[in-house]
């Protein structure tokens, strides 16, 4: 089963894909979405394989969407200009269809992702794609680059998370889950040290039993994150 979102502004071809998807057995929409910042959250929350995306959108377009994203799902671009199919393949799509599409073109197009997604399977369910250095964060209606050395900590605040940087005094908040964004930082250069905390261990000044420095800032550990100290220092405290 994949799990898909689809994204188009305008309502009807909305409707219609979301019908259209609805016919295809290994497919499991988990959102319809107006535009690509609603597609970003839900991307962010969920483990999404495949998204069916028009191109042209106002502000943020489909293809601007495909290169804002750190890590890529499957894409399939449904428009009604042939014009941007080279430009879609450069950034390869599973597939380029142009509207109105039928039903037979558009299964086709899904048995194609699917295969292509059980080929990333089997390839221990990895993809072979440059390690970017940043990730995409929606911020006031707007996606805000975050480079992952410039990030100290991360602070969750409910629904919200703060994300504190070298850069600027002014930490950059942005609904979404630590769960998820735990999920998008590098394993090697981020841990979870208590369930409100998220730290950079190249930031790391100081360690007691109970707590970690990152300069000034003390940051709790929690009791079941202890073990996490000895993957920054190689000993327990």
């Amino acid at each position: 089963m994949l799990n898909c979102i689809a994204i188009d502004d305008e309502p009807l071809a909305l409707e219609l894909l979301e019908d259209n998807i609805s016919k295809v057995p290994f497919l499991n929409l988990v959102a319809a979405c107006e535009n690509p910042l609603q597609a970003m959250k839900v991307i962010e929350e969920n483990r999404i394989d495949l998204v069916f995306l028009d191109i042209q959108m106002p502000g943020l377009t489909g293809l601007q969407f495909i290169q804002s994203l750190a890590q890529k799902p499957l894409f399939i671009l449904i428009t009604a200009y042939e014009k941007y199919a080279l430009e879609g393949y450069t950034l390869d799509v599973v597939d380029y269809l142009v509207k109105p599409v039928s039903l037979d073109r558009f299964i086709k197009a899904c048995h194609k992702a699917r295969e292509l997604f059980e080929l990333r399977l089997a390839k221990n369910g990895t993809v072979n794609e440059p390690t970017a250095d940043y990730f995409f964060v929606n911020v006031d209606y707007s996606l805000l680059k975050v480079m992952f050395n410039d990030i100290l900590w991360i602070e969750s605040l409910k629904d919200y998370v703060k994300i504190h940087l070298k850069s600027s005094t002014k930490p950059v908040v942005t609904r979404m889950s630590m769960k998820s964004l735990e999920e998008s930082l590098p394993q090697d250069r981020f841990l979870r040290v208590h369930k409100s905390f998220i730290i950079s261990k190249a930031q790391v000044t100081a360690i007691r039993k109970n707590s970690i420095f990152i300069g000034t800032m003390e940051i709790p550990v929690g009791e079941n994150y202890r073990d996490t100290i000895t993957l920054i220092t190689g000993r327990s405290i």
